[in-house]
């Protein structure tokens, strides 16, 4: 159970090195307003295993083609040990090209010997982390912000939360906790007044989808297994509505979806499994794409897959 973080100790640190790595590179919009984010979800990569040879093939084809600003990596990125080999090999790929990254943990990347906290230790030492210091907190979300082209306002802001684990003594997900809701509400609300009360477009990452995933809407992409979500609400989307700040969240955990629904103004997307062979994948591997645009709440998205081919194009 994570410790519960103190609404004034919050505010303390709400625009400090809580939010923002202030040594990690500043993200701002290009020329034309536009900032492009790439998704990688699930590469559950065993550490010099061939199975595993289909993912960074794709996954620098997708680099090379997408030429991103950012690299987001949801989660499950590995499945096996040894942890940290592993962690390093992949996130090797993102700093030869000086290309930032900002990871979500998943279930499962804390069962090949190191903890979370060691992890986010490990990724901190790596040039273009985006991860801030941690403090006291095993695992702490966090914000990154994107910067306007010609200021240094914030134009956008990405909010990355660690969605947990399982929960053997109930047999269900892990719920995002009521602390983490807190600081969610908590960090939007101060944002949102600092720009002068009107709420500062925003993205959610995580590996776990909630709830609301399951709604009965139309969708748009692959839906080839059920959402595999915990079983209790924590209200997160529900104080998302409340904040109006997030236009879309993004999540990996079902290898086998990728689709998005517009549920209540909120587009609720799953990445493009992006790993190789080494679990239950009935997909062909990918990523998928977000381009923000300065100075309004729009955003596009599609999926990338093998060759330069794009499906599934959303314009929010």
């Amino acid at each position: 159970m994570r410790k519960l973080v103190s609404i004034l100790a919050l505010s303390a640190c709400l625009f400090s090195s809580c939010t923002q790595n202030t040594e990690a590179p500043k993200l701002r919009f290009d020329e034309n307003g536009e900032f492009k984010i790439l998704q990688l979800t699930d590469l559950h990569y065993v550490y010099k295993d061939s199975r595993s040879d289909i993912m960074f093939e794709r996954m620098e084809e997708l680099l090379d083609f997408e030429k991103p600003d950012l690299v987001l990596l949801t989660g499950d990125l590995i499945y096996a040990p040894p942890a940290d080999s592993a962690y390093l090999e992949i996130l090797s790929h993102f700093t030869r090209r000086n290309l930032p990254f900002a990871v979500c943990f998943g279930n499962h990347d804390d069962n090949w010997g190191m903890s979370n906290t060691e992890l986010y230790d490990l990724v901190r030492t790596i040039p273009g982390n985006l991860f801030p210091e941690r403090g006291d907190n095993p695992s702490p979300d966090y914000t990154v912000s994107i910067l306007g082209h010609d200021s240094d306002e914030i134009a956008a802001l990405l909010y990355c939360f660690d969605s947990g684990t399982y929960l053997y003594e109930y047999q269900m997900y892990e719920p995002v906790h009521t602390d983490q809701v807190l600081w969610y509400y908590q960090s939007s609300k101060a944002f949102t007044k600092a720009n002068g009360g009107e709420p500062v477009p925003s993205l959610a990452f995580l590996h776990i989808p909630f709830p609301e995933y399951r709604a009965e809407l139309p969708r748009v992409g692959f839906f080839g297994e059920p959402v595999c979500d915990p079983q209790l609400n924590s209200g997160l989307f529900n104080a998302m509505l409340e904040c109006g700040d997030v236009m879309g969240v993004f999540c990996g955990h079902d290898h086998n979806n990728d689709y998005a629904i517009n549920n209540r103004g909120i587009l609720l997307a799953y990445g493009r499994y992006s790993g190789g062979d080494t679990v239950y994948n009935d997909i062909p591997n990918g990523g998928r794409v977000i381009v923000l645009k300065e100075g309004s709440r729009h955003f596009n998205t599609w999926v990338s897959l093998k060759g330069g081919e794009r499906i599934d194009y959303l314009e929010y």
